[in-house]
């Protein structure tokens, strides 16, 4: 697989913290406001078995199903996107005792990853110009109160 996209940011938590707040994708249109809503299952926080939808607000309905699970330090699922088979990887590894890196890898491979993998690429990573500074405020948000999820 072709790495797309590779976003690494930090944010006000313990990796436990962060792992657990991000896990809860159900919670992800707080912050990711290109996506309308989520549908698991299981319900509640990514789980080894996780599969589900994601509702974009502009009509797509994507799914996707895990395909490594190592908590606190990863998850990544995969899914279609026209002829593409996409990959997204999240990471996470503790930069101190109070602070994780995040890091959203996007990997593709199929027919046309050059051309339409490049599009997406542009699309996904504008709304992860927007959605990335929401997450990392909502973590201090959850900072500040003492609130851990």
């Amino acid at each position: 697989m072709k790495t797309v996209i590779k976003r690494e940011f930090i944010v006000n938590a313990a990796l436990d913290d962060a792992f657990a707040h991000l896990a809860q994708v159900e919670k992800w249109p707080s912050w990711a406001k290109h996506i309308q809503r989520v549908e698991l299952e299981p319900t509640g926080p990514v789980t080894a078995t996780t599969q589900g939808a994601l509702y974009l607000t502009n009509g797509i309905k994507t799914h996707f199903q895990m395909i490594n699970f190592d908590p606190p330090q990863s998850w990544e699922w995969v899914g279609k996107f026209l002829w593409l088979t996409i990959a997204y990887d999240h990471r996470l590894m503790a930069a101190s005792d109070s602070t994780t890196q995040i890091a959203f890898i996007v990997k593709a491979e199929g027919i046309g990853v050059s051309t339409i993998g490049r599009l997406f690429a542009a699309v996904y990573n504008a709304n992860l110009n927007r959605a990335i500074p929401n997450l990392i405020a909502e973590y201090d948000v959850l900072a500040r109160t003492g609130s851990n999820k």
